[in-house]
C-alpha cells in the first residue's frame, strides 16, 4: 500500500474514520515540491503525523530528508497502543548516523540503541525501511541491512516474558525539541545540546523542517494466527497487551463526537436548546492525544527515571489509550495542549518542568479500544 503524501486531517477534526484520511497531524505540515515538510517553529513542541491505520508486522518503507542542528531530533517509528515501539532517530547534530531502536510496551533499555552510518541525511533522501515479523526486525537504509534483532534474543527471565514489539502499529512520522532547554539533562546531552532559535534554518524559513517524500507500507497478511487483517479494527482481550490477546475482530471505530471514547463512541456534544447554552466547542481536555495521556514513544535519554510500562492498554470494554501517568510530559503540535503537566498551552508554546520528552502520539486513545487497520 503507497501512502501517499496527502490526505492530512488535524487531530483535531479526526473522529476514527481510516477511510476518509491517510494521515492524522498535530503541529504544522507544510506541502512543498510534492513533499510533506513537518515544520518546528520557535519554541514549539514540533510536528508529529501518523497514519490514520494499523499495520500488525509487515514492511514499512519512507524516503525523506531530515531535520538539522544540534538538539533537533528527526523521527520515523512504529508505535502500537501499548506502547511497543521500533525507531529510527536521526539527532540534528550527528548527520551521518541513523539510529536504530525498539521498545516492547514503552519499558526503557538504555543498551539497545544502534547506529548505522550513511551519508549526510539532511542534504540527501534515504530509503528507510522497517521489516517486521513475530520473529525478527530488520532495518534497512537504501536497500542494504543495517541491523536485525531476533525476538528468540529478547527473553527476559526476569519478567518471563519476550521484550519484543509485537502489536498493532501506526506508522509515526516526526520532528520534535530534543535539546528544549527545559528537558532533562540525559535528553539535551543525547540530543546533541540546546537547539539554536536563530539558526540558519530559523532566520530563513521561520521553522526547522523534515522533508518526506513517500512512505510504502506492506502488510505481513497473515491468514490465521499473528499478523493477520481480515476485520475491521484491532482490540485487546486482556490487559497483558501481547500479541496472542490482539483481536482482529469488526468493532466499529468511528466517534460522535471528540468526546467520545472506546467505551462511550456516541458522547456528543451539548445541544444549545437542551443544554440552554451555546454548544460546546472542542478545547484541550477534549480532544484525544492533546491530554495527559502520554503519547508516542517513550524518550529514553532522561537523566530522570523514565522507566514505565504501557500494558495497561485496556481490554475489549476499556480504553485501548495506554497511559503513562505523563505528568512530566508534552504534546506536540500547535494546537491548544491538554499536557498533563498543566502548563500553559504546551503545544504552542512548550512550558518549563516538562522534564520527560514524549515524541507525540498523535491521537493517542483517539478511538480508544480500536484502530482501523492497513488493508
Amino acid at each position: 500500500m503507497h501512502h501517499n503524501m496527502d490526505g492530512i486531517t488535524s487531530n483535531t477534526k479526526y473522529l476514527g474514520d481510516a477511510s476518509k484520511t491517510n494521515w492524522v497531524v498535530s503541529g504544522d505540515a507544510v506541502i512543498y515540491n510534492d513533499n510533506v515538510l513537518l515544520t518546528m517553529a520557535v519554541d514549539t513542541a514540533g510536528t508529529v503525523m501518523a497514519t490514520s491505520t494499523y499495520m500488525w508486522y509487515g514492511n514499512v518503507k519512507a524516503k525523506f530528508k531530515t531535520s538539522r542542528g544540534q538538539g533537533v531530533v528527526t523521527a520515523f517509528i512504529l508505535f502500537s497502543d501499548v506502547k511497543d515501539e521500533i525507531d529510527y532517530e536521526f539527532v540534528g547534530s550527528k548527520l551521518d548516523v541513523a539510529q536504530s531502536n525498539y521498545y516492547f510496551q514503552g519499558i526503557t533499555n538504555y543498551d539497545e540503541e544502534q547506529d548505522i552510518q550513511l551519508s549526510d541525511t539532511w542534504a540527501n533522501y534515504h530509503e528507510y525501511e522497517i521489516q517486521w515479523t513475530p520473529d525478527q526486525i530488520t532495518w534497512l537504509v537504501d536497500g542494504q541491512v543495517g541491523r536485525t534483532k531476533k525476538r528468540i534474543d529478547t527473553w527476559n527471565a526476569t519478567s518471563n516474558q519476550w521484550m519484543f514489539p509485537q502489536t498493532p502499529a501506526r506508522v509515526q512520522l516526526s520532528i520534535w525539541p530534543g535539546g528544549l532547554a527545559t528537558n532533562g539533562e540525559g535528553t539535551i546531552e543525547w540530543a546533541g545540546g540546546v537547539i539554536d532559535w536563530n539558526s540558519e534554518d530559523i532566520k530563513n524559513n521561520k521553522y526547522y523542517y523534515a522533508s518526506f517524500e513517500s512512505v510504502d507500507i506492506e502488510c505481513y497478511n497473515a491468514t490465521s494466527s499473528l499478523g493477520t487483517n481480515t476485520g475491521v479494527s484491532y482490540t485487546y482481550s486482556s490487559l497483558v497487551g501481547t500479541n496472542n490477546t490482539v483481536v482482529d475482530g469488526d468493532k466499529p471505530t468511528i466517534l460522535k463526537s471528540l468526546l467520545g471514547t472506546g467505551t462511550n463512541m456516541s458522547a456528543a456534544y451539548p445541544s444549545a436548546a437542551s443544554s440552554g447554552a451555546a454548544a460546546a466547542s472542542a478545547t484541550a481536555a477534549q480532544i484525544p492525544g492533546l491530554t495527559g495521556t502520554g503519547g508516542g514513544g517513550v524518550d529514553t535519554h532522561s537523566s530522570g527515571d523514565d522507566s514505565s510500562s504501557g500494558s495497561s492498554s485496556g481490554t475489549s470494554s476499556a480504553s485501548g489509550s495506554s497511559s503513562t501517568g505523563g505528568s512530566s510530559g508534552f504534546s506536540q503540535g500547535t494546537g491548544s495542549s491538554g499536557s498533563g503537566s498543566g502548563s500553559k498551552s504546551a503545544a504552542d508554546k512548550v512550558g518549563a518542568n516538562q522534564e520527560r520528552v514524549l515524541k507525540g502520539s498523535v491521537f493517542a486513545g483517539i478511538v480508544a479500544v480500536v484502530g482501523m487497520m492497513a488493508l
